[in-house]
C-alpha cells in the first residue's frame, strides 16, 4: 500500500472520523479501544510513518542548546571545534533551533566555573560542554540536572550519572597506542610523559592517557621508574626541559598528553645531536610542521570538529525527530605521520 496516504485516506480505511485519527497519531483526547485498534491496524499495514519535521516547526518549539568550549585563542585545537559548531548551525538551520557557544579560559576553573553559572542562567534546553576540569565539572553538571537542562559532553569524559551522553576517543586506549608507537623506537625503554599548561589534578583526559601508557609498559615488562612525568608550564617549559634532558642523556622517547608537542619539538631540535622519538596530539599548524620535518614522529588525531558536530547532531536528532540520545559516540584512534598527514588537513 502506498505509504503516503493522508489522514482522510486512513480514517476511511480505519471506518473513523479524520479527528480520530488524528487523536490516535498524537495521542491527545479520549478514544475508544475499537477505534484505536482499528486505526493501528491500518497503520501497522501501510507501515506509516508521521513527518516528524512538519510536526516540529508546527509545534513551534524552539529548542535551545550551549556549547561550552574553550577558548581557542589559548589553544589552537580548539579551533576546528568552531568550524563543526558552524556545519551544524547551518545544517540545521531550518529546524527551530537556537544554537549559541560560549567560551572560557581553558587554564582557569574559576573561568569555566563562570562561564557555566551564566549558561544555567540562560536555561538552555541542552548543553553541550567540554568538562576539562573533573571536580568543577561534577559540581556544574549537577546543577543543570536540578534545573531539568540535558548534559551531553565531549573530548573528555566524566563520569556521573546526569550526563547523558559522551563524544570522543578512549582516551585510556589512546595512551596505550602512543606507548606501543614509542616502543617501536626503545632499545631500554626510557621515556617521559610530558604534560603542558594545564592542571594536571583535574585534567581527567591526561591522566587516562598517562595510566593507558604505564599500564602498556607494565605489562610488557617495562620498570615504571623508566618512565619520567613531567608537568610543565609555558613560563619555564625551556629552562625545565633543557635541564631534564641533560640529566637524562638515555632518554628514547616521549609522550606530550596535549597538543602543544611541537613545544618540545622545538626544544629537541635544537638542543639533540640524537634522534628522540616523539608522540604528540592534534593537526594544529605547528605539530604538522614538525611531523613533516622529521622531528615528531607521530600524531594521534582526536577529531575535535567531529565531536562537536556529533555532540550536537544527537541533541538535535533527540529534540527534532525524537531518538534517544546514545550513551557514547567513539571515535577512531587516528594514528598521523609524514605520508599520510596530507589527506588530514582541511
Amino acid at each position: 500500500m502506498d505509504k503516503k496516504l493522508t489522514i482522510k485516506d486512513i480514517a476511511l480505511l480505519a471506518g473513523v472520523s479524520k479527528g480520530t485519527v488524528d487523536r490516535v497519531l498524537h495521542k491527545r483526547g479520549k478514544v475508544s479501544k475499537k477505534a484505536y485498534d482499528s486505526v493501528n491496524a491500518v497503520l501497522n499495514e501501510i507501515d506509516y510513518e508521521p513527518n516528524l519535521i512538519a510536526r516540529n516547526l508546527k509545534n513551534n518549539k524552539n529548542h535551545s542548546i550551549s556549547v561550552i568550549l574553550p577558548d581557542p585563542t589559548y589553544d589552537a585545537y580548539w579551533l576546528p571545534c568552531v568550524k563543526g559548531i558552524e556545519e551544524a548551525i547551518k545544517e540545521f538551520r531550518a529546524f527551530n533551533l537556537s544554537i549559541k557557544t560560549h567560551y572560557f579560559d581553558p587554564t582557569s576553573t574559576k573561568s569555566f566555573t563562570k562561564v557555566n553559572e551564566s549558561v544555567l542562567g540562560l536555561s538552555p534546553d541542552a548543553v553541550l560542554l567540554a568538562p576539562l576540569f573533573y571536580k568543577e565539572a561534577l559540581q556544574v553538571v549537577e546543577k543543570y540536572n536540578e534545573k531539568g537542562i540535558i548534559v551531553n559532553t565531549f573530548n573528555n569524559q566524566v563520569q556521573a550519572e546526569e550526563i547523558k551522553s559522551f563524544v570522543g576517543q578512549d582516551l585510556y586506549r589512546s595512551g596505550r597506542v602512543a606507548a606501543k608507537l614509542l616502543a617501536l623506537f626503545s632499545n631500554k625503554g626510557q621515556f617521559a610523559i610530558i604534560h603542558i599548561d594545564e592542571s594536571y589534578k583535574n585534567a581527567v583526559h591526561m591522566q587516562e592517557k598517562e595510566r593507558g601508557f604505564r599500564t602498556y609498559f607494565t605489562e610488557k615488562g617495562v620498570e615504571d621508574s623508566h618512565i619520567s612525568t613531567l608537568k610543565l608550564k609555558n613560563s619555564t617549559i625551556q629552562t625545565k626541559f633543557v635541564n631534564f634532558l641533560d640529566e637524562n642523556p638515555n632518554l628514547e622517547g616521549v609522550f606530550i598528553t596535549t597538543s602543544k608537542g611541537y613545544q618540545i619539538a622545538k626544544i629537541i631540535a635544537e638542543t639533540k645531536p640524537n634522534k628522540i622519538a616523539i608522540i604528540g596530539y592534534d593537526l594544529i599548524a605547528e605539530n604538522v610542521d614538525y611531523l613533516n620535518q622529521g622531528t615528531i614522529d607521530f600524531l594521534i588525531h582526536q577529531n575535535p570538529k567531529r565531536q562537536v558536530y556529533l555532540g550536537i547532531t544527537c541533541l538535535v536528532d533527540h529534540f527534532i525527530f525524537g531518538k534517544k540520545i546514545p550513551d557514547t559516540i567513539l571515535l577512531p584512534i587516528d594514528i598521523v605521520n609524514s605520508e599520510n598527514a596530507s589527506f588530514y588537513m582541511e
